[in-house]
């Protein structure tokens, strides 16, 4: 029995709006349906998806006749900065106050939609979908569209690699918790095009900025290690919040993206399970990848904090990982701040027995971030 009940929240997402996997060519959508034995029931979903992806491989040989010498005789990205941690802990808000600071670029909601085709497409197709982009998240109301910072998780995802997001296409047929989160675990097959995605997108994103990258995605706190390696130098913010908050929040996130996003419908059995058991195989590879981290490569806070005291936060970041510019940064970000005053968070509830699962699961995340 599901003993996690959420308040405030309501579906948002129409028959036309567009979906995660717009930007998939032929070459990633065949596969993934091949791979779930074309186990489609939203017949039309599906329809419109082989539609997309066949003008997405046409963009994208497109693309690669244009960009893609120049883009690999591009200088080398700047280290990143990532915002990382477990889905729900306010990751969003906290990318979007980093990149009010303009000397950090970001990917935007298109970009990581369309990977393979943005350098080709981004100045024109994005009006042309701006009618069927919802204009709130599904899961939270939190405001939303084309040109909005976003993970870059989505990016890979379309790119076929290893990604846990593409269970959302195909709900019933996930797998163990934590799929594709430590990318060590994977084949060397796996790693390696895994690899050669993220960076193919990095390289793109900064061709056409130089800036140095924001990137956010719950999924790489399980990355450290193998990011760390592709980007020397790269910097890491770590957010955490309440577990039980976490729980309950990602439980809804969860039901709201798999009813929303699936070719076929969700019966989310087995989905306690697999949300207690994902967070403890994303910390234990976080905290093997770092077990005393230098102090100018992780900052980590908690969301309560920044909610009280956002700039206040937000100038530690800057301390810890001797970032310059914040005074320039702070009048956009209290202008996000006043836009985001009004907003409010969907309310969870949790039966004492799921409270007690998650404190007996989620232990070593208590004890570490002195949650009591």
């Amino acid at each position: 029995m599901d003993g996690a009940t959420t308040r405030g929240a309501k579906r948002n997402v129409r028959f036309y709006h567009l979906r995660n996997w717009l930007g998939m060519p032929l070459s990633v959508w065949l596969p993934l349906l091949a791979e779930n034995r074309f186990a489609v029931t939203r017949i039309g979903q599906a329809t419109r998806q082989t539609f997309f992806s066949c003008g997405n491989s046409l963009f994208h040989r497109l693309d690669q006749l244009f960009y893609s010498k120049r883009v690999a005789a591009s200088a080398e990205p700047k280290p990143p900065l990532f915002v990382i941690d477990h889905w729900r802990t306010g990751t969003t808000l906290l990318h979007e106050l980093l990149v009010q600071d303009k000397q950090f670029s970001y990917p935007t909601t298109f970009q990581v939609l369309a990977p393979h085709h943005f350098l080709l497409t981004e100045r024109w197709l994005p009006r042309l979908l701006s009618h069927a982009v919802p204009n709130r998240r599904p899961m939270d109301n939190m405001p939303f569209g084309l040109q909005a910072p976003q993970e870059d998780e989505f990016a890979l995802c379309n790119m076929g690699v290893a990604s846990p997001y593409l269970r959302w296409a195909f709900p019933r047929h996930y797998v163990e918790a934590g799929w594709c989160l430590d990318i060590e675990a994977l084949t060397a097959r796996e790693r390696d095009r895994w690899s050669a995605a993220m960076t193919r997108f990095v390289r793109r994103l900064t061709w056409r900025d130089a800036r140095r990258l924001v990137l956010k995605s719950p999924t790489h706190t399980a990355r450290i290690a193998t990011l760390s390696r592709l980007f020397p130098g790269a910097q890491f913010v770590h957010i955490v919040r309440n577990p039980y908050q976490v729980f309950a929040s990602t439980m809804h996130t969860w039901r709201q993206l798999w009813e929303s996003m699936g070719f076929h419908s969700p019966n989310f059995e087995g989905l306690e399970e697999y949300v207690l058991a994902t967070l403890a195989r994303m910390y234990e590879s976080f905290e093997r990848a770092l077990p005393n981290p230098p102090s100018q490569q992780l900052c980590e806070l908690r969301y309560e904090d920044l909610l009280l005291d956002p700039l206040g936060e937000l100038k530690k970041i800057y301390d810890r990982l001797e970032i310059d510019g914040f005074e320039d940064a702070l009048p956009n970000m209290q202008t996000l701040l006043a836009k985001r005053a009004s907003y409010q968070t969907n309310r969870h509830e949790l039966s004492d027995d799921l409270r007690g699962e998650i404190r007996n699961r989620w232990q070593g995340y208590f004890a570490r971030y002195g949650y009591t």
